[in-house]
């Protein structure tokens, strides 16, 4: 497995846009912001400050892309027990229920998958026995958890992107709530949540991207005053052969896409890990996507190509 340092290039900018501020940076692979309901400069920038911080600490801590970490020590442990801290151990918990809940269709050591599947927009689909010795390597049900201690067999690997985003929403927004009464909105790459409802004017307005892409006006418009929004699509992401399109949402079970998937599932929940969790366990079900959140009774938006 390949990792890489962190990189020094860090810095946030923060610009005026009408009666808010918005903070921006890059993070997890991904752009962010914050926007912020104040009138001083100063205090925007250090509200952008803090959340750009959490998402960064968050980043060194759990990206699989970093060395060093504790996902790192981890996916080279070669067979050992690691032990780890208590908030490692409750994303680990928290992977361990949803891979329960999904009849293993959520499974954080489904990664190594990346080594035979690249969604570009091409033809390469990989052949079925590449696929079924990547597989070897796939299965939460193999790893020993016992809190604090993961033993994983040698070769395999964890990757905490399907949670790690959402949870640095929630982290940030958290951090927002201990030290200011300023509105904000904290959006990382498209999942976002709220500190509090703006004052201002009556709610927060946020846009569902069109699937023709973000310069396109937005599908929908959506008023949030709390809780979180968080976004699952494959309109990007995909191979096409012979007709068939195959999405990237794969189901770790078979190595191979998930099946009539929609295009894209907002759902809101009270937090983003929530929100985010919802959306990925829907996508798995793939046809049945709207029956599984209809059943869960939240709020969601599904469009399908």
């Amino acid at each position: 497995m390949a990792a890489r340092l962190r990189s020094p290039a860090r810095s946030i900018e923060v610009t005026e846009v009408g009666h808010y501020w918005r903070g921006s940076f890059f993070a997890m692979g991904s752009p962010c912001e914050v926007l912020i309901e104040s009138s001083s400069a100063r205090e925007a920038r250090q509200l952008t400050a803090l959340v750009a911080a959490e998402a960064w600490r968050v980043e060194d801590k759990f990206s699989r892309y970093l060395a060093g970490n504790i996902i790192d020590q981890i996916n080279r442990a070669e067979g050992r027990p690691v032990e780890v801290d208590e908030e490692t151990a409750r994303l680990l918990n928290f992977a361990a229920m949803l891979h329960a809940a999904s009849e293993q269709r959520f499974d954080i050591t489904s990664g190594v998958l990346r080594r035979v599947w690249t969604f570009d927009g091409s033809n390469a689909v990989p052949a079925a026995e590449a696929i079924a010795a990547v597989l070897e390597q796939v299965g939460w049900q193999r790893v020993a958890w016992a809190e604090p201690v993961l033993t994983m067999p040698a070769g395999m690997e964890i990757d905490l992107g399907g949670i790690g985003k959402e949870y640095a929403v929630d982290q940030a927004v958290q951090r927002l709530v201990e030290n200011t009464d300023v509105p904000c909105l904290v959006n990382f790459g498209g999942d976002l949540a709220v500190s509090r409802a703006p004052a201002r004017r009556p709610c927060w307005l946020v846009g569902l991207e069109s699937l023709q892409g973000p310069q396109q006006s937005p599908q929908t418009l959506l008023q949030l005053r709390s809780g979180a929004l968080a976004t699952s699509g494959d309109t990007r992401r995909f191979l096409l052969k012979n007709g068939i399109r195959y999405g990237h949402i794969i189901d770790p079970r078979s190595g191979w896409p998930v099946a009539h998937a929609p295009a894209s599932i907002t759902v809101a929940a009270d937090t983003c890990v929530q929100a985010g969790a919802l959306c990925t366990l829907a996508m798995l079900q793939g046809a049945a996507a709207e029956q599984f959140l209809g059943a869960e009774d939240v709020r969601h938006w599904i469009t399908r190509e």
